[in-house]
């Protein structure tokens, strides 16, 4: 910002802080003197918690860094007694004008262009010295760190949610696709009324239901040959690739295009409700095409499966097939060369456990309640991390001031 603040000033980080750097600390250190102080690394899931030690080099609040490697340049604010290893840099206020909570969200924000990419990523100490934040005074940091604090303790709690939510449709479609839902809506239980089951090639299946295979439920088609001569720009079409096929959506926000003839526009254009099937990659990741784009088409590397009659519902089938990859069930059907891929000969022949239609309807709206739920969760966890990046862009460079009266019930921190 050019124009000056009221109160802020631009200083070095050698000016206001004192740099130091963790310890060499090994596995062993930590297994022979296990104890309640955190050891903290880049090395390590869980915020860079490597494990926990009997002693602590560090009290109090300070900034950490990750001085080396693929997250150089990562800032983390610390609190209490604890230790860091020697891929941390470590920063502690000089004077209590200095917020540590504060000065890691502003560090956070320029940190990354400061680190070197000549050979291993670093971001050492006498470069961390010299970078230069914006500092308000004492009260506003702490204000401004408050905001911050809350948007992200409601992002975590959503995020929570959102976890707990996909276990419990994880659990339910379980259950669904292994004993189905009775013409009452409730669960078939195995235990309880064993009469109710078969046996069959997938196992214990209920009576109503049989076994057939994908080559007997869907017109199959791989898509288009990419080649130099598909991309002369004859006639260029969007189509879709292996990358642009995730479990249950295509992304479509990057397509690329290719020449299609119009006897292949028929051949190879997508409807409304066809499953595409990778050939590669993740093998048989699937998704539901719903339209996302109002004409488009799709390559080689995909398998389109379009019901033949209907006996199936699509997205019965993609439920089906998440359950199917989680279970292994492509791994004896995948062809290795150089790459592993799932042949058009190979998918034909995967046994699909099918339920009659009007069961797979009662299926299908039992897991779409939580469906609905997690996609309106996900929307408002977009929101908060929109929000919290304009606050950051805001806040952090004093383009929106906090109030007085937020500032006058802030935390001292």
């Amino acid at each position: 910002m050019s124009k000056k603040l009221a109160g802020w000033s631009t200083k070095r980080v050698e000016e206001i802080c004192d740099l130091g750097r963790g310890r060499v600390i090994s596995q062993e250190e930590i297994q022979r003197h296990p104890g309640a102080y955190p050891v903290y690394s880049s090395q390590s899931k869980d915020e860079g918690v490597l494990g926990s030690l009997d002693i602590y080099d560090f009290d109090g609040d300070y900034v950490t860094w990750t001085t080396d490697g693929a997250n150089a340049g990562t800032v983390f604010f610390r609190t209490g007694k604890f230790n860091c290893t020697n891929v941390c840099g470590t920063l502690r206020p000089k004077s209590l004008e200095t917020s540590a909570r504060f000065l890691a969200r502003a560090l956070s924000t320029v940190t990354k262009r400061h680190v070197s990419y000549v050979g291993n990523p670093k971001l050492m100490n006498n470069i961390m010295a010299a970078i230069q934040v914006r500092m308000p005074p004492r009260r506003e940091q702490d204000s401004i760190a408050a905001v911050l604090d809350a948007i992200d303790e409601a992002i975590a709690k959503m995020e929570a949610v959102i976890a707990k939510l996909k276990q419990v449709r994880a659990g339910l479609l379980h259950d669904l696709l292994t004993c189905g839902l009775d013409e009452h809506g409730q669960l078939r239980d195995p235990v309880a009324h064993p009469e109710q089951f078969q046996d069959s090639p997938l196992g214990r299946i209920p009576r109503e239901w049989e076994i057939a295979f994908v080559g007997q439920l869907f017109e199959m088609q791989l898509g288009k040959m990419l080649s130099p001569k598909a991309k002369a720009g004859g006639d260029s079409r969007p189509y879709i690739g292996n990358r642009h096929v995730l479990w249950d959506r295509v992304d479509c926000s990057d397509l690329e295009y290719m020449d299609f003839a119009a006897e292949e526009r028929v051949k190879f254009a997508l409807r409304v409700d066809d499953l595409l099937v990778c050939e590669g990659g993740e093998v048989g990741r699937t998704a539901i095409w719903r339209s996302e784009v109002s004409e488009c088409f799709f390559q080689k590397a995909i398998h389109r499966l379009r019901p033949k009659d209907d006996r199936i519902i699509p997205q019965y089938m993609l439920a089906f097939m998440k359950r199917a990859a989680e279970r292994g069930a492509f791994v004896n059907l995948t062809s290795q060369t150089s790459i592993a891929h799932l042949t058009q000969e190979k998918l034909a022949i995967l046994p699909v456990v099918l339920p009659p239609r009007i069961e797979q309807e009662r299926m299908i709206a039992a897991w779409s309640t939580l469906d609905v739920e997690q996609r309106h969760n996900e929307e408002f966890l977009a929101k908060l991390n929109q929000l919290k990046s304009g606050l950051m862009n805001d806040l952090l460079t004093g383009r929106v001031r906090v109030p007085e009266t937020i500032m006058d019930g802030g935390a001292q921190g």
